[in-house]
């Protein structure tokens, strides 16, 4: 069988069907296992810290159900050297893809089910990365629950406009991150 190339990984990654579903609190015991997980394997201090985020991180949001999880890593390199063979040794997918579609780049990984289903995203990233902003997004949406449901009304409506588009879905949506941020980031003190 022939390796496909990353061009043909990125394309069927991309054109996978994004189903919604309603909260589920599950969902924190799936985070939970696998951040055990990946601290058991690659102990601090290449494995700093590990954050739930996204809509599954989010109490009562409809999302899609795949638990994103931010880990911290000392290095990239380190990472590469050290991470990314064994995850992709035990089928997770790998992509090093970029920060927010701009550099830098990072470690990504999708762990799936034995029927293909995505059940994780990770996101290997250093401390000074933009994405760890995303954990005042989660933070505020859990503070104010209508924030949280217009999002989830938000993706529930680009989901059905873009079921097999991951990354039009994605881009639909930032406007709404990058607005709700900036006001988590107001709100927490942190501008």
């Amino acid at each position: 069988m022939v390796a496909k190339s990353l061009e043909q990984r990125i394309a069927e990654a991309v054109a996978e069907k994004i189903a919604m579903v309603p909260y589920n609190p599950s969902w924190l015991e799936l985070f939970r296992q696998e951040a055990e997980f990946l601290q058991i394997r690659f102990p601090s201090p290449l494995i700093r810290r590990i954050e739930h985020f996204g809509s599954t991180a989010v109490p009562g949001i409809t999302a899609k159900p795949i638990v994103d999880m931010l880990v911290e890593i000392s290095s990239a390199e380190e990472a590469g050297r050290e991470i990314v063979p064994v995850l992709e040794a035990l089928g997770y997918d790998y992509f090093w893809r970029p920060e927010l579609d701009k550099s830098p780049m990072y470690h990504w990984f999708i762990k799936r089910e034995s029927n293909g289903e995505r059940t994780h995203h990770i996101h290997m990233v250093e401390a000074d990365s933009n994405l760890w902003d995303r954990l005042y997004f989660r933070d505020y949406l859990k503070e104010f629950p209508r924030e949280a449901a217009a999002y989830g009304a938000l993706k529930e409506r680009l989901a059905l406009e873009h079921p097999h588009d991951r990354s039009a879905y994605t881009h639909a949506k930032t406007g709404f991150i990058v607005a709700v941020t900036q006001k988590a980031l107001e709100y927490f003190g942190i501008i």
